[in-house]
């Protein structure tokens, strides 16, 4: 049962941008928080962002001011755009809702190096 399909990831430079989307096959206003999750290998799958229906917005400290999350109700559709990548940022990026109540998607690598 597909509900959530990642997309947008890559390799980029350090310094580079990438925009992540996130489509569902449910309704996403039923959620009120929307998330975007990484998990890197042998650690556990870490909140990124988060955001309302209302559109407040949390983020991690470590991406605070090169991340924005934003969301497309109409579209059920999650967004994250990554600016100033580091090669810290490396990760598969999953999102979800808040806490997590969807099918977990298979994400979408994102790989920043040199």
């Amino acid at each position: 049962q597909v509900q959530l399909v990642e997309s947008g990831g890559g390799l980029v430079q350090p310094g580079g941008s990438l925009r992540l989307s996130c489509a569902a096959s449910v309704t996403i206003f039923r959620f009120n928080t929307m998330a975007w999750y990484r998990q890197t290998p042998g650690i556990s799958r870490d909140m990124v962002a988060t955001i309302t229906n209302g559109g407040v917005t949390n983020y991690a400290d470590s991406v605070k001011g090169r991340f924005t999350i934003s969301r497309d109700n109409a579209k059920d559709t999650v967004y994250l755009q990554m600016n100033s990548l580091k090669p810290e940022d490396t990760a598969v990026y999953y999102c979800n809702a808040l806490p997590p109540r969807l099918f977990w998607g298979q994400g979408t690598q994102v790989t920043v190096s040199s």
